[in-house]
């Protein structure tokens, strides 16, 4: 017979009620934030198009300066917002998945704030970015913010992992991929404990979106589901072809970003920049400004023929990278969605010039789905969004094999995302998981031995530091000068040997050395190799002994975090 406790009894019901709270809280929260920011740029972009500012002919054609007007306008409004919230850089998703790694950081508030303000002026402007990415690192933001309130509750995964379900589910009305976006792009695990307060958050999130805003659908088909046998070769071909589109524009994002911060123009200059490009082409092409969603649908309805869209293609990916890279920030979701859309739209075209019949919108489908996945590093959340999307289970098929295809192409080319290439950038590789992370970011002087070995005075004699290794039973000594300065290493076995009555003649020549701004990874490496008793610990700045370190206590710091992190991974 199983028998209850009623301690284990009132912990269930107190971490039912926890759950629901918190998952509850954080999905209504995130459902406000993301349908405002979803409307409002919807609002704002349609509003903007009725302004026809400055009109000219060129061609035979009327065009209009709007706009480069408009953009210009939203880029000296997110140089105002950078400097209200002091903005040096923008955090988006990769800042989001490191704090979900990295158990003892958390999200900047203000910051995460100042940049989602930012996202959302840059894409009311017209800018060639998305909306989703900033929402994720909102979402993020939030969590971490309910963490601190709750007095760390929960853990902070479970919190980002909140955050960002409710964001995804209430900006695509799609709870099952929040809830798997969550934990497959951010989290990066499958935990017990956190799979129940994230999927309440993801589904309070799509209901009371529901509820309050309407059943929102970006991806309205009209043609009936493909045929997979006869659209499945087609979708094998492609796949790979969308594999290198993707990668084209993960390059240009950060090779645009690179020449933006080895450029003499200032921050500033070059959101004004990114604005006078932007803007220019749009007055010629304003397909390729703002989200791009009607865009999309109109490719879905067959509007465009082949050569404009590979236009759309090649522009799209310059002005997003533009836009990016120069400091117009926003997402590059919403962009690879319209890129890989343009993408299958031409494919289709393609096919249709050498005498196939091929469903236009299939393989519009699954290039938006192909190349999303492999920007985003999420397959499955990708698949599951075409899915609740479209409620077609052959459209959700063969973007499963798009994806696929795509994704391994892209990632060995390239990488699993551009979050984590983001990431690496940065010199951190988050594929070698959450521990070597921790081990990274611990500094080793929380494990440093202060006492329990022997430093004495340069000038001591052989016999002196013999008799006091005898005291402190240790079979090594340090030597310092009358400020503290390392000197040197000397060993018990050196000293029975010599002839010279002064220790410091029998100095270690290139002694192991660890630095105190050193992590406990640096020293691990460090002492991979080691063979004594222990290591010194030198102050970097004035090269003072602070302790030792050894080779047991770096074991007990790897054994802990290790703990530490199969907590998180497994309850």
């Amino acid at each position: 017979m199983i028998m209850f406790s009623f301690k284990k009894i009132k912990q269930v019901v107190l971490d039912f009620l926890t759950f629901v709270f918190i998952g509850s809280f954080i999905g209504i929260a995130m459902s406000l934030v993301s349908n405002a920011f979803v409307i409002g740029v919807s609002y704002i972009s349609n509003q903007r198009k009725l302004f026809e500012l400055f009109q000219f002919n060129f061609f035979s054609r009327d065009y209009s300066l709007s706009p480069l007007i408009f953009l210009l306008i939203a880029a000296f409004i997110v140089i105002l917002i950078k400097k209200i919230f002091n903005l040096t850089r923008y955090q988006g998703p990769a800042d989001s998945i490191l704090v979900a790694h990295r158990t003892n950081s958390e999200p900047d508030i203000k910051t995460g704030i100042g940049s989602t303000f930012a996202a959302f002026i840059s894409a009311c402007g017209g800018a060639s970015v998305g909306q989703y990415g900033p929402l994720v690192h909102f979402g993020a933001t939030v969590g971490s913010f309910m963490r601190r309130i709750t007095k760390k509750l929960l853990t902070t995964e479970i919190f980002l992992g909140c955050g960002v379900a409710g964001a995804i589910s209430a900006g695509f009305n799609a709870p099952l991929t929040g809830l798997v976006f969550a934990h497959e792009a951010i989290i990066r695990n499958f935990s017990q404990k956190a799979i129940a307060p994230i999927a309440i958050s993801s589904i309070t999130a799509s209901a009371f979106t529901q509820y309050m805003f309407g059943d929102r659908n970006i991806l309205q088909l009209s043609e009936v589901s493909p045929n997979l046998i006869e659209i499945l070769p087609f979708v094998l071909i492609t796949g790979p072809f969308f594999g290198i589109i993707a990668i084209l524009f993960m390059s240009s994002l950060r090779r645009s970003a690179s020449f933006a911060s080895n450029s003499s123009l200032s921050p500033n200059q070059l959101i004004i920049l990114a604005s006078l490009i932007c803007g220019s082409v749009g007055i010629f092409l304003p397909e390729i400004l703002g989200l791009g969603t009607d865009t999309v649908s109109n490719m879905f309805l067959d509007r465009y023929d082949l050569y404009f869209l590979l236009i759309l293609v090649v522009l799209k990916i310059l002005m997003t990278a533009i836009c990016i890279g120069f400091g117009l920030f926003g997402g590059v979701f919403s962009p690879a969605l319209f890129i890989g859309a343009s993408g299958g739209a031409a494919a289709a075209k393609i096919f249709t010039v050498f005498g196939f019949t091929v469903t236009g919108s299939a393989l519009t489908v699954c290039g938006l789905a192909a190349v999303g996945a492999a920007i985003i590093g999420a397959p499955i959340s990708t698949v599951l969004i075409v899915l609740e999307m479209t409620n077609s289970y052959e459209f959700a098929v063969i973007a499963l094999v798009s994806v696929v295809t795509c994704k391994l192409v892209s990632n060995i080319l390239y990488g699993h995302s551009f979050f984590d290439r983001q990431l690496l950038d940065r010199g951190i590789d988050i594929s070698l998981g959450r521990t070597h992370l921790k081990l990274g970011s611990l500094n080793i002087m929380k494990f440093m031995q202060s006492t329990g070995y022997l430093s004495m005075d340069k000038s001591s004699k052989v016999s002196e530091v013999m008799r006091e290794m005898v005291k402190k039973n240790v079979t090594e000594v340090y030597l310092t000068n009358d400020q503290k300065e390392f000197i040197g290493k000397v060993l018990i076995g050196n000293l029975t040997k010599t002839s010279s009555s002064n220790a410091i003649d029998e100095i270690e020549k290139k002694p192991l050395l660890i630095y105190s701004s050193s992590s406990v990874l640096d020293a691990i490496k460090i002492a991979s190799d080691f063979v004594g008793e222990s290591i010194p610990i030198i102050d970097s700045t004035n090269n003072r002994l602070q302790g030792v370190i050894t080779e047991s206590d770096l074991l007990k710091a790897y054994l802990s975090i290790q703990k530490e992190t199969q907590k998180i991974e497994t309850e």
